[in-house]
């Protein structure tokens, strides 16, 4: 049977729900074993054992270069695993990471993957969902980058024990890129827009107010997105972006408040499972791909759906 890798670059707190998907898929596989760039808390041990996996592998980050260190612990695990298939995250870096490997090891990389096959077939989406398309790695190593909410997150239900291993990096080279300041991003109580089961987006409509957006947000537990003019207009920072230059989601519901859905737009949230849009113009494209539309201005549409879901909830 084949083996999978499974790699994170950071499992130092429990694994979040993007990690937690990763890790029911690679307990589908004969052998599976987990890959941190950082040293694995123990809350992450009982987590990784709680899906039949008894096999991880760490490496401390000593602080080295972007990348770097990542792109090491990696190389090692498969040196120290040969597994025939990687699991990575969809995020930017990971990508980053799966291709810089994909060279270095002559292997194939697939991203946008929404599920891998026994026999190591990786089904993903191509154009903003538009199909679904089949690949097989021709080279050997197989590395997938997996969309969140595309796996249903299914522990084993038995946990066992995790013999962890220390990996051995060896001397590295002086980094080409440095870290030179880090800035800590404002905490928010809000789930991450690209794990979201639930995601309410603004746009130009929005005329520079998300407090709407916001409310029924907080009534849903949903995570906030914007369209590429809401963030250039400066009234959203832009890792709130979804879109072809933004942030692809995939969220059980996807609500687009004020926003026209030129293609752009379409790219990150088309494959959604239920989009519900509110916007005044009733030829905006949004409603094209749309399960539900309501033609109404989103100051009044917005207010009224989350004292509803709140009163249904009391």
């Amino acid at each position: 049977m084949s083996s999978a890798l499974v790699f994170f670059t950071d499992l130092s707190a429990a694994p979040g729900k993007a990690q937690r998907e990763l890790l029911t898929l690679a307990s589908r596989f004969g052998t599976a074993v987990v890959a941190a760039a950082t040293e694995i808390s123990a809350e992450a041990r009982e987590a990784i054992a709680g899906y039949g996996i008894g096999t991880a592998l760490q490496a401390a980050n000593p602080g080295r270069g972007f990348g770097e260190h990542e792109l090491a612990v990696l190389d090692a695990a498969l040196q120290h695993t040969d597994a025939d298939l990687v699991l990575l995250g969809n995020d930017s870096f990971s990508r980053e990471l799966g291709a810089r490997i994909a060279v270095r090891r002559n292997a194939a990389i697939v991203t946008d993957v929404i599920d891998v096959s026994a026999e190591l077939i990786a089904t993903k989406d191509e154009l903003a969902g538009s199909y679904t398309a089949s690949a097989k790695s021709t080279t050997g190593v197989l590395i997938a980058a997996v969309k969140p909410n595309s796996i249903e997150d299914a522990p084993a239900g038995s946990a066992g024990t995790v013999q962890v291993t220390d990996l051995v990096l060896g001397d590295a080279a002086a980094p080409k890129v440095s870290i030179v300041a880090v800035e800590e991003k404002v905490a928010s109580e809000r789930p991450s827009l690209s794990e979201a089961r639930v995601v309410v987006a603004g746009g130009r409509g929005v005329d520079g107010d998300f407090g709407p957006l916001e409310d029924l947000a907080d009534a849903l537990g949903a995570a906030i997105g914007a369209s590429r003019a809401a963030t250039d207009a400066g009234w959203i920072s832009h890792d709130a972006q979804v879109g072809q230059t933004g942030v692809t989601v995939s969220p059980q519901l996807y609500i687009s408040a004020g926003i026209s859905g030129a293609i752009q737009q379409k790219a990150g949230m088309q494959t959604s499972k239920y989009i519900i849009a509110v916007n005044k113009d009733v030829d905006a494209p949004v409603f094209d791909i749309a399960d539900l539309g309501i033609v109404g201005d989103l100051a009044k549409v917005l207010p009224q759906a989350a004292a509803e879901i709140r009163r249904r909830r009391a």
